[in-house]
């Protein structure tokens, strides 16, 4: 069979449990289910899948009719931004060569949801020049509502305007990245002053985007981060920056966490330890667990 790629839906959903688990099941029913992260404070899951492109295709679609069922956009509070309930949607090629694939399924994935569920898609990353997530997420459901009756976005796919429930699906097929947080025992203004040094905006690190957030359910604040190209930016410098710029500030790190699976080739060299990590084994490692569940080296 041909080598699977993945998947890694986001859902405006962290706290209920029933509706995690109904979209897991949902995602399972199609596909193979790697791993699930909810985070409460974000109130946003993220699961990571893997298999063929109809496979993904119809974990997707079902997924998303789920959250359109059981998530209201309109009730929804978190501190990660997003602008729908099935909020972000990628395509992932585990291997260079097999981008073609991953573009080819978002866009029937991003075609079936405009048609078949009516919402509307906007697409991201390498289906589109230039057009990135955080663009399509700045100021929330709101502003990209305005900027629609504005004209000055459309929707790819779906009806020409959001959902008032359910929002938008943002589609995009990309290489994979990992996504890593660090919590801070400091103020939310000095994890939003580190976010700006480490992200590549500020002249920080090639690759890496950064949010510094508040995590009120457990009292520390986090620099959440997506490093796009962890070839040119090393986990391990970015977390020991981090580090450093918490020190010159009061601040100090509390821990990490990865969000899902991470690329063989960025844990060489690191230990748990150096990313403030409880742990770092070969469950977290994409790799390793599409070799363990379909036999792949």
């Amino acid at each position: 069979m041909p080598f699977p790629l993945e998947t890694v839906p986001n859902f405006s959903e962290g706290r209920d449990r029933a509706t995690i688990d109904a979209l897991a099941a949902a995602l399972a029913a199609h596909a193979r289910l790697l791993d699930v992260h909810a985070d409460s404070d974000h109130n946003r899951s993220v699961f990571t899948l893997a298999g063929s492109e109809q496979q993904l295709i119809a974990a997707l679609l079902a997924g998303v009719v789920v959250a359109q069922e059981r998530i209201d956009l309109r009730s929804h509070k978190g501190v990660h931004p997003r602008v729908g309930v099935a909020d972000v949607l990628p395509l992932v090629a585990i291997r260079p060569e097999e981008i073609e694939r991953a573009r080819a399924a978002a866009l029937e994935l991003g075609e079936r949801i405009g048609s078949e569920l009516g919402l509307p898609v906007f697409l991201y990353g390498e289906l589109t020049v230039g057009r990135r997530l955080a663009e399509l997420r700045r100021g929330g459901a709101d502003e990209l509502a305005r900027r629609i009756a504005s004209e000055e976005l459309s929707p790819d796919f779906g009806p020409p305007e959001l959902d008032p429930r359910a929002g938008a699906a943002l589609v995009g097929a990309r290489h994979p990245l990992i996504a890593f947080n660090v919590n801070l025992r400091g103020s939310l203004e000095a994890a939003k002053e580190i976010a700006a040094v480490v992200r590549e905006s500020g002249g920080g690190f090639a690759g890496v985007r950064a949010l510094g957030l508040e995590l009120p359910g457990i009292g520390l604040v986090q620099v959440s981060m997506n490093i796009e190209d962890w070839r040119a930016s090393s986990l391990s410098e970015i977390v020991a920056r981090i580090e450093e710029e918490a020190i010159a500030r009061g601040a100090e790190v509390a821990g990490s966490e990865l969000v899902g699976l991470l690329p063989a080739g960025a844990v060489l060299g690191v230990t748990p330890a150096s990313l403030h990590l409880e742990s770092l084994d070969e469950s977290q490692i994409i790799e390793a667990r599409l070799a363990g569940e379909f036999g792949e080296d």
